[in-house]
């Protein structure tokens, strides 16, 4: 296997060298590639494809990547990949003419180039463009990876994301289709009379999320600074300012691991409305996933990981309580107290700290019993406040939030409150999320005097939630991990 590998290389290094000999001899005969500015395109493959008829004898501008190439004699095929997908040219000498025939059966795989021609159809039935004019664009000096065993380390696809995009064509159709996701997103949103806002990205106070931030030191202003691990804070002093209802889809960072469903930086929705409570924000967020879903795949029904999901149907609406009680077999309503739940989580061989409450208890069996239940669509509600620092509590069970999480796939989609605007029970739980921060907990809360302000000033009653965008193209676009939808995800350096 050594020696075959060592062949392997030997051959990479002999063509990547007659690449290079190539580019020399076309710089040298006045033909160099890198001196073309500009190409018109006015055609694309899929365009040309699926408008058959119309196209058929017509002239047509086309350019994109050699990906194929079959060479006989006076003419040949090659298939070209553009934005749209591929598509067969056909090429002849006595059409294009001796010199740029000769020159065309030099080009390489993975070459750029650009055609002018008329759609045929061949004998077989194949769509393509019998050339009139071939150009080379670019010279590409590297060969692509299915020339020996394709590109299938994952750890490489993610690295140089280009290659990944060049030669996987379902790869680009995800990440076209993630670009399509988001301008429905704002689509919906603009339509609900929503304003889309810019906030910092660079804060004084990471606060909005339970989370560990990047922080860093601005030299102008002498001061630690760090960058937002949610929009929340800033977005509801908006709210305060009137403007009513605001959303931003942008990136945050939080200084965790890496996981199939977590990187460091990521790309959040939050939007906020006056005047509505999280019954609302269920109604917007199980409308916008049904919309989003009906414009983008063409069904509310989608298949993620082989299980088919739902979006038409209501989605189920259950409290933390009622879902502990269905999955663990366990009524929280009966446990009256912090010793009673940790006694029960001792029973159960759950681990907890000595700061957790009776909530956090009630966080820890959810997660450990229910969370794998919940792959259709379901509202979990209903969060003890200990866990839910910036929600609104329940007037009819203080110990308890107006808050719910949207599980999909037996992942958080999204997040909602009825947002707190009582300025001293804020003040309240910051300086608890504040004790926590004290005693050894980096991703606790810290206090935001400005946003205290803020809220003295008076918040409407609000709703606001969070949407994990990366999550929700991953059910999109059926996939597994979060690597998948992100262009360019955290990687560890390469060591030289």
């Amino acid at each position: 296997m050594a020696d075959d590998r060592i062949q392997e290389e030997q051959d990479i290094n002999e063509l990547l060298k007659i690449r290079r000999a190539k580019l020399t001899e076309l710089q040298e005969s006045g033909n160099d590639p890198f001196q073309i500015m500009k190409f018109e395109v006015a055609n694309r493959s899929n365009e040309i494809l699926e408008k058959f008829e119309e196209f058929e004898g017509k002239e047509v501008s086309i350019a994109g990547r050699v990906m194929s190439k079959r060479v006989m004699g006076k003419a040949s095929f090659c298939n070209i990949r553009d934005i749209g997908g591929d598509i067969q040219v056909y090429i002849r000498k006595d059409e294009v003419g001796e010199e740029p025939y000769a020159q065309f059966k030099k080009y390489d795989i993975g070459d750029i180039i650009g055609i002018e021609g008329t759609v045929f159809k061949t004998h077989t039935g194949e769509v393509s463009v019998k050339v009139q004019k071939v150009i080379l664009l670019t010279k590409s000096l590297q060969i692509l990876p299915e020339k020996f065993h394709g590109l299938k380390d994952t750890d490489t696809r993610y690295r140089q994301r280009y290659i990944d995009l060049i030669v996987n064509p379902e790869v680009r159709d995800t990440f076209i289709k993630r670009s399509h996701i988001i301008r429905e997103i704002r689509y919906y949103l603009d339509s609900k009379d929503f304003i889309e806002v810019e906030t910092p990205v660079l804060v004084p106070n990471a606060g909005g999320a339970a989370a560990k931030p990047f922080s860093t030191h601005h030299n102008a202003l002498d001061q630690d600074v760090h960058l937002r691990i949610s929009l929340e804070l800033y977005l509801k002093r908006l709210i305060v300012g009137g403007l009513e209802r605001v959303y931003e889809i942008g990136r945050v960072f939080r200084n965790e691991g890496l996981s199939v469903r977590h990187n460091p930086e990521f790309t959040l929705l939050e939007l906020y409305q006056a005047y509505t409570d999280y019954y609302g924000m269920m109604d917007l967020v199980e409308d916008l996933f049904r919309c989003v879903a009906q414009k983008v795949l063409g069904t509310t029904t989608l298949t993620y990981d082989g299980v088919e999901i739902d979006l038409s149907k209501p989605f189920e609406r259950l409290t933390m309580i009622e879902a502990v009680k269905k999955y663990a077999n366990v009524d929280f309503d009966k446990i009256p107290d912090e010793a009673a739940a940790k006694a029960l989580a001792k029973e159960h061989h759950l681990k907890y700290e000595d700061r957790h409450k009776r909530g956090d208890i009630i966080n820890l069996f959810f997660e450990e019993y229910v969370e794998e239940h919940l792959v259709q669509p379901t509202f979990v509600m209903d969060h003890p406040v200990e866990i839910s620092p910036l929600a609104s509590r329940k007037p009819e069970n203080p110990d308890y939030t107006e808050r719910f999480e949207l599980f999909v796939t037996k992942r958080e989609m999204a997040n909602a409150f009825s947002e707190l605007n009582d300025p001293l029970d804020q003040r309240g739980r910051f300086e608890a999320q504040e004790a926590l921060r004290a005693a050894g907990d980096e991703e606790a809360n810290q206090l935001d005097e400005d946003f205290l302000t803020a809220l003295e000033y008076g918040m409407p009653p609000t709703g606001g939630i969070g949407i994990g965008i990366d999550r929700f193209v991953m059910l999109l676009t059926d996939s597994m991990a979060i690597r998948d939808v992100l262009l360019f995800p955290t990687m560890k350096s390469i060591e030289k």
